[in-house]
């Protein structure tokens, strides 16, 4: 039988949480950026935001998932550096970083998967309405 260390007033999803956390802190810029990219998820929200920035309701509208969902694919995005943040007023607002290395790479990606460029067509079309 396995038998698990006890820390006193720690259980042992208090520790899976810290140890995430410390990883995701002392992971280096190149590392989340590829992590950040690994997600099909979130090379989606990349090609919508490539095309102009968007709420995060918005970005949620696009996707069968939770809203908390979609704020950590955002969240991971943004730790990556490929993505800003900015509040305006209740709304929180997120745009593509295309102007640094993660950016380029992000780019690179969407040009050469093929269901990037209809999400990117999509969101397009979806601004030229507007």
């Amino acid at each position: 039988m396995k038998q698990h260390l006890e820390y006193p007033g720690y259980s042992i999803y208090n520790i899976r949480y810290i140890t995430n956390k410390l990883k995701g802190e002392f992971m280096s810029t190149p590392d989340k950026v590829f992590e950040a990219l690994g997600s099909t998820t979130r090379r989606r929200i990349l090609a919508y935001l490539s095309e102009g920035p968007l709420t995060a309701g918005a970005v949620a509208e696009r996707f069968d998932m939770s809203q908390p969902a979609i704020s950590k694919h955002l969240s991971v995005l943004e730790s990556a550096d490929l993505i800003w943040k900015k509040r305006e007023g209740q709304f929180v607002k997120y745009g593509m970083k295309a102007d640094n290395l993660g950016g380029t790479l992000a780019k690179f990606m969407q040009e050469v998967c093929p269901p990037s460029r209809a999400l990117k067509a999509e969101r397009r079309a979806e601004t030229d309405t507007n």
